[in-house]
């Protein structure tokens, strides 16, 4: 595994997609995953079911120097308690990016605020699991106050892996029209709706995309990645980021990094999609 990242000669890896939360929740995503086969037709077993202490420690070992804890509501009242966590998760935590999210509810541009003036560095937005329209005006100020301050929010807003009232990239493109200096990372590459979520990200200079499961053999098979778009992967190299879902995936770690490897796009890539990129994004040494 350090081998990867040590012959392209960087000091680790910068995930930008990993999720920490609270236990009684993450018990709640992991039991939604086992039963993934009554939903997408296939197991979706949880490859690192571990302690918390230990799911840190793997990603240390790995060589991951800096990573997230994306974490997200699913209705109204929740968002600020996770905040709350999240803070003391990052605390306790040397490498953890400050992570917050966010619902929209009455109060939500107060909590945001606060989470922002707090040190919170990147956001989760999960449309699907929300199942709320991003241009819902009750988060209006909340994306102007994004954009202003430059922080960076994750968003799962592609179909993938079964769609959602708000999902795919006509509710982003709205958006986007409105909030141009956004500073939004596509989870997943916006799987299956690859190609718009690309051209989104060539017409406005502040969209990124994370590569969390896009190229594996078990993403491939349920969302494969046109291979037509590769050159544009190769345009957009600085806007690329590593992300892996770690640890709700079902396959070892290494297996993300070998299918960015795999692509064939050369070491430069690979340098700034790993660690460069990111690095830069969130001003780590």
């Amino acid at each position: 595994m350090t081998a990867f990242w040590r012959d392209l000669g960087l000091p680790g890896l910068i995930d930008v997609h990993t999720h920490f939360m609270p236990e009684r929740v993450l018990t709640k995503v992991w039991a939604y995953f086992d039963g993934a086969d009554r939903v997408l037709g296939r197991p979706w077993p949880i490859r690192y079911r571990v302690a918390e202490e230990e799911r840190v420690a793997r990603l240390r070992a790995f060589g991951v120097r800096a990573f997230t804890s994306m974490l997200y509501p699913h209705k109204p009242g929740m968002a600020e308690w996770l905040n709350s966590w999240s803070a003391g998760f990052a605390a306790r935590t040397p490498g953890c990016l400050h992570t917050a999210t966010f619902f929209p509810e009455p109060g939500v541009l107060e909590y945001v605020t606060r989470a922002v003036d707090s040190g919170a560095r990147v956001f989760k937005a999960h449309l699907q699991v929300g199942a709320y329209d991003p241009n819902d005006p009750l988060l209006d100020e909340v994306w102007g106050l994004l954009e202003d301050r430059g922080v960076p929010v994750v968003t799962h807003c592609g179909s993938g892996p079964i769609p959602g009232a708000h999902t795919g990239p006509g509710p982003i493109a709205a958006l986007l029209r409105r909030h141009p200096r956004l500073r939004l990372i596509i989870a997943h590459m916006g799987a299956p709706e690859y190609a718009e979520f690309l051209e989104l990200a060539a017409r406005y200079p502040h969209v990124y995309l994370d590569t969390t499961m896009v190229f594996t053999r078990f993403m491939e098979e349920l969302a494969p990645f046109p291979r037509r778009e590769l050159p544009r992967l190769r345009d957009l190299r600085h806007r690329i980021l590593l992300g892996t879902d770690f640890p709700n995936i079902p396959y070892g770690y290494a297996e993300a990094l070998e299918a960015l490897a795999g692509l064939g796009l050369g070491g430069d890539w690979l340098r700034d999609v790993c660690h460069g990129n990111a690095a830069g994004l969130f001003g780590i040494a």
